[in-house]
Protein backbone atom coordinates (compact mmCIF):
# COMPACT_ATOMS: atom_id res chain seq x y z
CA UNK A 1 0.00 0.00 0.00
CA UNK A 2 0.84 3.28 -0.72
CA UNK A 3 3.00 5.01 2.22
CA UNK A 4 2.62 8.88 1.24
CA UNK A 5 -0.13 11.34 1.57
CA UNK A 6 -0.84 13.22 -1.90
CA UNK A 7 -2.46 16.78 -0.89
CA UNK A 8 -6.30 15.13 -1.74
CA UNK A 9 -5.86 12.43 1.06
CA UNK A 10 -4.36 15.46 3.37
CA UNK A 11 -7.69 16.91 2.57
CA UNK A 12 -9.80 14.55 3.12
CA UNK A 13 -8.32 13.27 6.03
CA UNK A 14 -8.36 16.57 8.10
CA UNK A 15 -12.34 16.96 6.67
CA UNK A 16 -12.91 13.36 8.26
CA UNK A 17 -11.45 14.20 11.31
CA UNK A 18 -12.22 17.69 11.99
CA UNK A 19 -15.36 18.05 9.83
CA UNK A 20 -14.71 21.70 9.33
CA UNK A 21 -17.41 24.77 9.58
CA UNK A 22 -18.37 26.72 6.97
CA UNK A 23 -15.61 29.36 6.91
CA UNK A 24 -13.00 26.94 9.35
CA UNK A 25 -9.55 27.09 6.81
CA UNK A 26 -6.89 26.89 9.22
CA UNK A 27 -4.53 23.91 9.82
CA UNK A 28 -1.18 24.71 12.38
CA UNK A 29 0.95 21.73 12.12
CA UNK A 30 3.50 22.00 14.84
CA UNK A 31 6.64 20.23 14.88
CA UNK A 32 9.38 19.90 17.22
CA UNK A 33 13.05 20.75 16.72
CA UNK A 34 16.01 18.64 18.58
CA UNK A 35 18.65 20.68 20.72
CA UNK A 36 21.93 20.12 22.51
CA UNK A 37 20.54 18.34 25.25
CA UNK A 38 18.30 15.99 23.02
CA UNK A 39 20.07 15.28 19.51
CA UNK A 40 17.97 14.16 16.57
CA UNK A 41 17.17 10.97 14.76
CA UNK A 42 16.06 9.60 11.69
CA UNK A 43 13.01 8.78 12.23
CA UNK A 44 12.42 12.48 14.33
CA UNK A 45 14.18 14.12 11.03
CA UNK A 46 11.93 12.45 8.57
CA UNK A 47 9.15 13.10 10.49
CA UNK A 48 9.97 17.14 10.42
CA UNK A 49 10.52 16.41 6.44
CA UNK A 50 7.10 14.86 6.08
CA UNK A 51 5.00 17.22 8.09
CA UNK A 52 6.67 20.43 5.88
CA UNK A 53 5.82 18.15 2.87
CA UNK A 54 2.16 17.87 4.20
CA UNK A 55 2.16 21.39 4.48
CA UNK A 56 3.92 22.32 1.26
CA UNK A 57 1.36 19.85 -0.71
CA UNK A 58 -1.45 21.57 0.69
CA UNK A 59 -0.62 24.98 -0.02
CA UNK A 60 0.59 24.00 -3.65
CA UNK A 61 -2.90 22.59 -4.46
CA UNK A 62 -4.82 23.83 -6.64
CA UNK A 63 -8.38 25.04 -4.75
CA UNK A 64 -7.30 23.73 -1.63
CA UNK A 65 -10.20 24.33 1.22
CA UNK A 66 -7.25 24.42 3.83
CA UNK A 67 -4.88 27.19 4.67
CA UNK A 68 -1.89 25.13 6.48
CA UNK A 69 0.98 26.85 8.23
CA UNK A 70 3.99 25.46 10.17
CA UNK A 71 5.30 26.30 13.43
CA UNK A 72 8.35 24.84 14.83
CA UNK A 73 9.85 25.35 19.04
CA UNK A 74 12.40 23.47 21.04
CA UNK A 75 11.29 20.18 22.04
CA UNK A 76 10.31 19.77 25.62
CA UNK A 77 12.58 16.14 26.30
CA UNK A 78 9.85 14.30 27.97
CA UNK A 79 6.34 13.26 26.89
CA UNK A 80 3.27 15.37 27.88
CA UNK A 81 5.62 17.77 29.31
CA UNK A 82 4.31 21.25 29.05
CA UNK A 83 4.84 23.27 25.54
CA UNK A 84 6.68 26.34 25.33
CA UNK A 85 5.15 30.03 25.26
CA UNK A 86 6.37 30.90 21.81
CA UNK A 87 6.53 28.81 18.62
CA UNK A 88 8.10 30.28 14.82
CA UNK A 89 6.26 29.98 11.76
CA UNK A 90 8.05 28.59 9.11
CA UNK A 91 7.78 30.29 5.69
CA UNK A 92 9.11 27.28 3.41
CA UNK A 93 12.24 26.49 2.23
CA UNK A 94 14.72 23.96 4.41
CA UNK A 95 13.93 23.33 7.73
CA UNK A 96 16.10 24.15 10.49
CA UNK A 97 18.22 20.88 12.12
CA UNK A 98 18.45 22.64 15.58
CA UNK A 99 16.05 24.53 17.91
CA UNK A 100 19.17 26.74 18.20
CA UNK A 101 18.78 27.49 14.37
CA UNK A 102 14.63 29.03 15.55
CA UNK A 103 15.24 32.98 15.51
CA UNK A 104 16.44 32.55 12.08
CA UNK A 105 13.18 30.98 10.86
CA UNK A 106 10.78 33.47 11.56
CA UNK A 107 10.06 35.84 14.81
CA UNK A 108 8.98 33.94 18.39
CA UNK A 109 4.98 34.14 18.19
CA UNK A 110 2.53 33.18 21.36
CA UNK A 111 1.73 29.89 21.19
CA UNK A 112 -1.80 30.74 22.73
CA UNK A 113 -1.79 33.22 19.61
CA UNK A 114 -1.67 30.77 17.14
CA UNK A 115 -3.71 28.37 18.59
CA UNK A 116 -6.62 30.78 19.05
CA UNK A 117 -6.09 31.56 15.31
CA UNK A 118 -6.15 28.20 13.64
CA UNK A 119 -8.91 26.25 14.33
CA UNK A 120 -7.55 22.67 13.49
CA UNK A 121 -4.24 22.07 14.86
CA UNK A 122 -1.83 18.65 13.54
CA UNK A 123 1.01 17.82 15.73
CA UNK A 124 3.58 15.20 14.51
CA UNK A 125 6.57 15.66 16.86
CA UNK A 126 9.06 13.63 18.90
CA UNK A 127 8.01 14.19 22.11
CA UNK A 128 3.93 13.61 22.77
CA UNK A 129 2.17 17.29 23.11
CA UNK A 130 -1.45 15.55 23.98
CA UNK A 131 -1.63 16.33 27.42
CA UNK A 132 -0.32 20.21 27.11
CA UNK A 133 -3.04 20.18 24.11
CA UNK A 134 -6.00 18.97 25.76
CA UNK A 135 -5.21 21.70 28.81
CA UNK A 136 -5.22 24.32 26.41
CA UNK A 137 -7.87 23.30 23.67
CA UNK A 138 -10.52 23.51 26.89
CA UNK A 139 -10.04 27.32 27.24
CA UNK A 140 -8.72 28.10 23.32
CA UNK A 141 -11.44 26.29 21.23
CA UNK A 142 -9.62 24.82 18.85
CA UNK A 143 -9.06 20.86 17.91
CA UNK A 144 -6.36 19.32 17.51
CA UNK A 145 -4.97 15.74 16.12
CA UNK A 146 -1.67 14.73 17.71
CA UNK A 147 1.05 12.19 16.13
CA UNK A 148 4.19 11.42 18.42
CA UNK A 149 6.57 9.53 17.04
CA UNK A 150 4.35 9.05 13.70
CA UNK A 151 6.25 7.52 10.90
CA UNK A 152 5.23 7.13 7.17
CA UNK A 153 4.68 3.11 8.22
CA UNK A 154 1.46 4.00 10.30
CA UNK A 155 -0.12 5.99 6.89
CA UNK A 156 -2.08 2.87 6.48
CA UNK A 157 -4.38 3.19 9.63
CA UNK A 158 -4.84 6.52 8.49
CA UNK A 159 -6.91 5.06 5.98
CA UNK A 160 -9.14 3.10 8.65
CA UNK A 161 -13.14 3.44 8.80
CA UNK A 162 -12.69 5.33 11.81
CA UNK A 163 -16.78 5.39 12.00
CA UNK A 164 -16.17 1.97 13.15
CA UNK A 165 -13.55 2.18 15.39
CA UNK A 166 -15.26 5.25 16.85
CA UNK A 167 -18.54 2.43 17.05
CA UNK A 168 -16.20 0.23 18.89
CA UNK A 169 -14.49 2.25 21.28
CA UNK A 170 -17.93 3.41 22.27
CA UNK A 171 -19.07 0.37 23.10
CA UNK A 172 -15.98 -0.32 25.54
CA UNK A 173 -16.11 3.28 26.84
CA UNK A 174 -19.97 2.37 28.06
CA UNK A 175 -19.27 -0.33 29.75
CA UNK A 176 -16.05 1.47 31.64
CA UNK A 177 -18.63 4.01 33.07
CA UNK A 178 -20.55 1.39 34.15
CA UNK A 179 -17.83 -0.12 36.25
CA UNK A 180 -16.40 0.25 39.47
CA UNK A 181 -13.20 -2.07 39.16
CA UNK A 182 -11.02 -3.51 36.51
CA UNK A 183 -9.17 -6.95 37.36
CA UNK A 184 -6.13 -8.06 35.48
CA UNK A 185 -4.42 -11.07 35.74
CA UNK A 186 -0.86 -11.29 34.24
CA UNK A 187 0.87 -14.29 33.51
CA UNK A 188 5.08 -13.56 33.67
CA UNK A 189 7.33 -16.15 31.97
CA UNK A 190 4.05 -17.91 31.55
CA UNK A 191 3.26 -19.12 34.38
CA UNK A 192 3.74 -16.75 37.43
CA UNK A 193 0.05 -15.40 38.08
CA UNK A 194 -0.23 -11.43 39.14
CA UNK A 195 -3.36 -9.95 40.05
CA UNK A 196 -4.01 -5.86 39.77
CA UNK A 197 -7.24 -4.28 40.24
CA UNK A 198 -8.06 -0.48 39.20
CA UNK A 199 -10.86 1.62 40.83
CA UNK A 200 -13.03 3.26 37.99
CA UNK A 201 -14.99 4.71 40.47
CA UNK A 202 -15.97 8.55 40.68
CA UNK A 203 -14.18 8.65 36.99
CA UNK A 204 -16.20 8.95 33.16
CA UNK A 205 -14.02 6.89 30.41
CA UNK A 206 -13.25 9.36 26.96
CA UNK A 207 -13.26 7.79 23.42
CA UNK A 208 -10.66 8.36 20.96
CA UNK A 209 -11.54 7.27 17.86
CA UNK A 210 -10.34 9.39 15.34
CA UNK A 211 -12.85 12.17 14.98
CA UNK A 212 -12.99 15.33 16.69
CA UNK A 213 -15.43 17.51 15.20
CA UNK A 214 -16.12 19.41 18.11
CA UNK A 215 -13.98 23.04 19.82
CA UNK A 216 -11.90 21.69 22.68
CA UNK A 217 -11.65 18.09 21.67
CA UNK A 218 -7.82 16.49 21.06
CA UNK A 219 -6.68 13.18 20.69
CA UNK A 220 -4.21 10.97 19.24
CA UNK A 221 -4.20 10.08 15.35
CA UNK A 222 -4.24 7.63 14.17
CA UNK A 223 -6.26 6.75 17.05
CA UNK A 224 -8.91 3.89 18.25
CA UNK A 225 -9.11 3.82 21.99
CA UNK A 226 -11.18 3.92 25.18
CA UNK A 227 -9.33 4.73 28.19
CA UNK A 228 -10.44 5.95 32.26
CA UNK A 229 -8.17 7.22 35.01
CA UNK A 230 -8.38 5.00 38.17
CA UNK A 231 -10.03 6.84 40.97
CA UNK A 232 -7.32 8.69 42.97
CA UNK A 233 -8.46 8.90 46.11
CA UNK A 234 -9.08 12.61 46.02
CA UNK A 235 -12.62 12.07 48.42
CA UNK A 236 -11.80 12.90 51.37
CA UNK A 237 -12.45 9.61 53.86
CA UNK A 238 -12.52 7.28 50.36
CA UNK A 239 -8.94 6.08 49.18
CA UNK A 240 -8.40 4.44 46.02
CA UNK A 241 -9.02 0.90 45.84
CA UNK A 242 -6.29 0.42 43.07
CA UNK A 243 -3.51 -2.15 44.47
CA UNK A 244 -1.34 -5.33 43.64
CA UNK A 245 1.07 -6.24 41.12
CA UNK A 246 1.47 -4.81 37.88
CA UNK A 247 4.52 -6.64 36.07
CA UNK A 248 6.43 -4.70 32.95
CA UNK A 249 9.08 -5.88 31.08
CA UNK A 250 11.78 -3.42 29.29
CA UNK A 251 14.88 -4.45 27.23
CA UNK A 252 16.95 -4.83 29.92
CA UNK A 253 14.77 -7.07 32.80
CA UNK A 254 11.40 -7.28 34.29
CA UNK A 255 10.16 -5.28 37.34
CA UNK A 256 7.03 -6.21 39.58
CA UNK A 257 5.59 -2.92 40.68
CA UNK A 258 3.48 -2.92 44.00
CA UNK A 259 1.12 -0.87 43.90
CA UNK A 260 -1.00 0.47 46.88
CA UNK A 261 -3.35 3.33 46.69
CA UNK A 262 -3.16 3.72 43.22
CA UNK A 263 0.35 4.42 43.53
CA UNK A 264 3.29 2.09 42.13
CA UNK A 265 5.21 2.52 45.67
CA UNK A 266 7.99 0.18 45.07
CA UNK A 267 8.98 -2.51 42.55
CA UNK A 268 10.64 -6.17 42.57
CA UNK A 269 12.89 -7.60 39.59
CA UNK A 270 15.73 -7.71 37.73
CA UNK A 271 19.17 -5.26 38.14
CA UNK A 272 19.00 -2.66 36.13
CA UNK A 273 15.67 -1.98 35.30
CA UNK A 274 14.78 -2.59 39.12
CA UNK A 275 16.99 -0.39 40.73
CA UNK A 276 16.43 2.46 37.79
CA UNK A 277 12.46 2.05 38.38
CA UNK A 278 13.43 1.82 42.27
CA UNK A 279 15.14 4.75 42.07
CA UNK A 280 12.72 6.89 39.87
CA UNK A 281 9.76 5.86 42.43
CA UNK A 282 11.87 7.16 45.22
CA UNK A 283 12.61 10.68 43.56
CA UNK A 284 9.56 11.16 41.57
CA UNK A 285 6.39 9.79 43.39
CA UNK A 286 3.65 11.03 40.90
CA UNK A 287 5.70 8.71 38.33
CA UNK A 288 3.79 6.07 40.12
CA UNK A 289 0.64 7.22 39.76
CA UNK A 290 -1.83 4.73 38.05
CA UNK A 291 -3.23 7.19 35.09
CA UNK A 292 -5.17 5.45 32.45
CA UNK A 293 -6.78 2.35 31.85
CA UNK A 294 -6.59 2.21 28.00
CA UNK A 295 -8.33 -0.19 25.81
CA UNK A 296 -7.44 0.33 21.88
CA UNK A 297 -8.98 -1.89 18.98
CA UNK A 298 -6.76 -1.23 15.88
CA UNK A 299 -5.53 -5.08 16.44
CA UNK A 300 -8.73 -6.00 15.53
CA UNK A 301 -8.62 -4.15 12.13
CA UNK A 302 -4.84 -5.98 11.34
CA UNK A 303 -2.90 -3.25 12.02
CA UNK A 304 0.57 -4.57 13.79
CA UNK A 305 3.17 -3.10 16.52
CA UNK A 306 5.49 -0.28 14.83
CA UNK A 307 7.81 0.16 18.20
CA UNK A 308 5.80 3.24 18.81
CA UNK A 309 3.34 3.71 21.43
CA UNK A 310 1.33 6.33 19.16
CA UNK A 311 0.33 3.50 17.58
CA UNK A 312 1.31 0.80 19.84
CA UNK A 313 -0.86 1.67 22.50
CA UNK A 314 -4.23 1.01 20.13
CA UNK A 315 -3.72 -2.31 19.52
CA UNK A 316 -4.94 -3.51 23.02
CA UNK A 317 -4.63 -3.20 26.78
CA UNK A 318 -1.77 -0.52 28.18
CA UNK A 319 -1.68 0.78 31.36
CA UNK A 320 0.02 4.02 32.22
CA UNK A 321 1.95 5.80 34.77
CA UNK A 322 2.43 9.51 35.29
CA UNK A 323 0.08 12.61 34.66
CA UNK A 324 -3.10 12.31 34.70
CA UNK A 325 -5.04 15.59 34.69
CA UNK A 326 -5.15 15.81 30.83
CA UNK A 327 -7.75 12.87 30.93
CA UNK A 328 -9.77 14.49 34.46
CA UNK A 329 -7.18 13.21 37.04
CA UNK A 330 -5.55 15.17 39.57
CA UNK A 331 -1.87 14.59 39.05
CA UNK A 332 0.02 16.90 36.67
CA UNK A 333 2.63 18.96 36.27
CA UNK A 334 3.00 20.68 39.26
CA UNK A 335 3.33 16.82 41.36
CA UNK A 336 6.62 16.75 39.51
CA UNK A 337 10.04 18.09 40.91
CA UNK A 338 10.40 20.00 37.55
CA UNK A 339 8.51 20.44 33.76
CA UNK A 340 11.73 18.27 32.77
CA UNK A 341 10.27 15.71 35.27
CA UNK A 342 6.71 15.23 33.96
CA UNK A 343 5.62 11.86 32.12
CA UNK A 344 2.57 10.10 30.92
CA UNK A 345 4.30 6.65 30.30
CA UNK A 346 1.94 4.18 28.04
CA UNK A 347 3.24 0.25 29.24
CA UNK A 348 1.56 -1.78 26.20
CA UNK A 349 0.27 -5.59 26.86
CA UNK A 350 0.65 -7.01 23.23
CA UNK A 351 2.95 -10.05 22.47
CA UNK A 352 5.04 -8.53 20.29
CA UNK A 353 5.82 -5.88 22.67
CA UNK A 354 5.98 -7.64 26.33
CA UNK A 355 6.41 -11.00 25.51
CA UNK A 356 7.44 -12.08 29.05
CA UNK A 357 4.04 -11.07 30.01
CA UNK A 358 0.71 -11.99 28.95
CA UNK A 359 -3.01 -11.27 29.94
CA UNK A 360 -5.33 -14.04 30.50
CA UNK A 361 -7.79 -12.05 31.74
CA UNK A 362 -9.48 -8.66 32.27
CA UNK A 363 -12.99 -8.49 33.82
CA UNK A 364 -14.93 -5.35 34.80
CA UNK A 365 -17.20 -5.14 38.04
CA UNK A 366 -19.92 -3.21 37.38
CA UNK A 367 -22.20 -1.41 39.35
CA UNK A 368 -25.05 -3.61 39.42
CA UNK A 369 -22.90 -6.13 41.44
CA UNK A 370 -22.37 -8.50 38.06
CA UNK A 371 -18.99 -9.51 36.46
CA UNK A 372 -18.52 -8.73 32.95
CA UNK A 373 -15.67 -10.74 30.73
CA UNK A 374 -13.84 -7.86 28.99
CA UNK A 375 -10.79 -9.74 27.52
CA UNK A 376 -9.03 -13.60 27.23
CA UNK A 377 -6.09 -14.31 26.47
CA UNK A 378 -4.84 -10.78 24.98
CA UNK A 379 -8.90 -10.75 22.95
CA UNK A 380 -11.72 -8.97 23.56
CA UNK A 381 -14.48 -11.35 24.22
CA UNK A 382 -17.47 -8.74 24.72
CA UNK A 383 -19.92 -8.25 21.70
CA UNK A 384 -19.29 -5.45 19.60
CA UNK A 385 -22.16 -6.38 17.06
CA UNK A 386 -25.08 -5.66 19.84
Amino acid sequence: MDERLTADDLERLVSRVFRPRPGERGLAVLVDLPDGETPDNDDWSRRRALAAEWVEALSAREGCTLDAALFLYRNVRRNNADLPSTVCHHPGGPLPSHADDLPESGAPESLADVLQRFPMVLAPTEFSATAPLKILARTLGFRGATMPGFLSAMIPALRLDFTEVSRRVAVLAALLDDATAADIEFRVDGARLKTLRLDLRHRRAHVSGGLFPEPGQVGNLPSGEAYIVPYEGEVSGDPSGTCGELPVQFEDGLVVYQVEGNRALRCDGEDPAAAREAGILASEPAYGNLAELGLGVLADFGIQPLGEILIDEKLGLHIAFGRSDHFGGQVGPGHFSCPEAVVHIDRVYVDRIQPRVSVPRVDLRMSDGSVLALMRDGRYVVDFAS
